[in-house]
């Protein structure tokens, strides 16, 4: 009678598991397509996958190259990100089935009534948690779960004598090791311990021959970013996986109602799996994301919900409100950095040579916007190429009339997927001067450009929107940048110097200007021109004056938290989040 009750129950059980495994894919799918869509773009546009034979040969050569290029090809579908974030479900899930295949391969003992099918979640666990440092490349994902399929494929045919068996390791271990790279130790590990030692020194001879230093081969060409280390936590889940699949048989039956309690365990860690994603690092890489997009808008709201306060935060707010004409109506509504918020001080860094460039470019210095998308795809340490930067680079070379330049670029985004139609219609756009003038963006910028290349540093940004307002005094990112720049550096007079220029040709008086003149008028003990500031904001700064000179640290001065007078006098109202 109770084997009968738990012959009715196992199916259910069996059904219990595939619906686990299912929530599993769609948490995946669902965290990084709606929390960290922008994690996924970042990942794209730092590679630039070639339908190319050339490109294909390139991978062949490194061990692990089928991997690695496995890897590039899914990641290009991340320009969708719920393609992206459904490819990363299936891989999870994926991951997660081979692992209990090699589980109830190990022993019959196994039971789905148990916590054993618990287990099997946890390397995918561990795997995700690791994706929080967006250095780790799918390569690695991609390297694991053809590794865990060559342990199931082994386990399931492989039933001959150890001759055998050591034979077909002998030839199987070298052909892994260059499909999939350093994971092929674990692939050793599982056909027998001893073979560790022959697939070590096939990876120690390749390193003799290859081009690369010995520990880039050792940690994986393609694992990681930076190729010459490699996170703990990757070098700890093989290991993982290997204990959870080789001795789970070990681990008592347990009761149905401690395999429904640990699955609900495991449900909390996917919660935990958040953790490795640090929240400021993120922030940057969304603001970024956001900026790529020319998404304004969503910049500005971002802000407004939570102030930002790093130099690249600071630059793609203060971007925003350029682009939408409003920096001197709201800049000291958000956190200012000084100058260094209008434009972040150039590193040799992937990723903030990228939205500065973004800067430069919008501002209509094209050759210096062209400078840091060639900078910033050159500093990626994989030595990848950028689909990002190369579509800069075609945009900066057609704006420049370089066009046999901008046609080699375009040539390469002609053997992608995504690009391929933009590549298209931008090969159109080549030495057609009318079709150049009437595009929205390209036309606009050719007008604004400045043509001579001369060299400038961050310190110069007064001096770079002068020369870029007199070239054309419609620049109007130009201008905004022009009269903030001194404002945030608390040189009033500069300004005021600036405002005259400005003013005698252009009707820009914004708010921020304003307050200004009325704060450099004050100083003077004199009221500014009739008409040069508005009464509510005259009526405004007498109010400040008499609080500020009753009481500099009066809270009362929170009143005008917003106003440059706030930030010449009393400083930053926004008090930045610890580093």
């Amino acid at each position: 009678m109770k084997d009968s009750k738990v012959k009715k129950i196992q199916p259910l059980y069996k059904h219990a598991r595939w619906l686990l495994t299912l929530a599993f894919g769609l948490v995946v799918f669902l965290f990084w397509r709606y929390r960290y869509p922008f994690a996924l773009t970042y990942q794209e546009q730092f590679q630039l996958f070639l339908f190319d034979g050339d490109y294909l040969m390139e991978r062949l050569r490194e061990p692990g190259g089928v991997a690695r290029y496995v890897a590039e090809f899914l990641v290009q579908f991340y320009n969708s990100v719920t393609t992206g974030a459904a490819i990363l479900a299936v891989l999870f899930m994926l991951m997660q089935q081979l692992i209990w295949q090699l589980m109830k391969s190990v022993s019959s003992r196994l039971s789905s009534l148990s916590s054993h099918y618990a287990l099997s979640f946890i390397p995918s666990l561990m795997v995700w948690y690791s994706l929080g440092d967006e250095s780790v490349m799918l390569t690695y994902v991609v390297a694991l779960v053809m590794a865990l399929g060559v342990m199931v494929v082994w386990t399931r045919t492989m039933k001959g004598g150890r001759i055998v068996q050591g034979i077909a390791a002998l030839i199987l271990i070298p052909v892994v090791y260059w499909l999939i790279g350093p994971m092929v130790l674990l692939v050793a590990l599982w056909i027998f311990p001893l073979s560790v030692i022959y697939a070590l020194a096939l990876i120690l001879l390749s390193a003799y021959f290859l081009p690369f230093p010995t520990t880039r081969v050792m940690m994986g060409v393609s694992y990681y970013r930076f190729p010459v280390t490699l996170p703990y936590l990757l070098m700890v889940i093989p290991v993982v996986v290997y204990l959870i699949a080789r001795f789970a048989d070990r681990i008592p039956k347990a009761k149905t109602w401690v395999a429904v309690a640990e699955v609900i365990v495991l449900i909390g860690l996917v919660g935990f799996v958040s953790k490795g994603f640090n929240a400021k690092k993120y922030d940057l890489l969304e603001y970024d994301y956001l900026v790529r997009l020319n998404d304004w808008g969503s910049i500005i709201a971002k802000a407004e919900k939570h102030a930002p306060d790093l130099p690249m935060s600071v630059g793609a707010t203060n971007l925003a409100l350029a682009m939408t004409d409003q920096l001197g109506e709201r800049a000291f509504d958000f956190y200012q950095r000084g100058r260094e918020g209008l434009l972040p001080r150039f590193e040799r860094n992937f990723t903030t040579a990228q939205l500065t460039g973004e800067i430069y470019f919008h501002l209509g210095l094209i050759n210096t916007a062209q400078r840091f998308a060639f900078e910033s795809m050159e500093a990626l340490p994989n030595y990848n190429k950028s689909a990002r930067s190369v579509k800069r680079l075609v945009e900066t070379n057609l704006i420049n009339g370089q066009y046999e330049v901008a046609r080699k670029y375009l040539k390469m985004l002609q053997k992608t997927i995504f690009y391929r139609p933009w590549a298209q219609r931008t090969m159109a756009l080549l030495g057609d001067e009318k079709a150049i003038a009437d595009h929205p963006l390209y036309g606009w910028l050719r007008k604004v450009r400045i043509q001579d290349d001369f060299l400038f540093s961050e310190d110069e940004l007064d001096k770079i929107c002068g020369q870029l307002f007199m070239h054309d005094e419609q620049n109007k990112m130009a201008v905004q940048y022009l009269l903030l720049a001194p404002l945030l550096d608390k040189d009033i007079q500069k300004f005021m110097s600036f405002a005259e220029v400005v003013q005698s040709t252009t009707n820009y008086n914004p708010r921020a200007c304003q307050e200004a003149i009325a704060f450099a008028f004050m100083q003077r003990r004199q009221q500014p021109p009739q008409g040069a500031v508005s009464p509510m904001i005259l009526e405004r700064m007498n109010e400040f004056a008499r609080v500020y000179s009753g009481d500099k640290n009066s809270p009362e001065l929170m009143r005008f938290k917003n106003t440059v007078w706030y930030y010449l006098t009393v400083g930053n109202h926004l008090a930045k989040r610890e580093e």
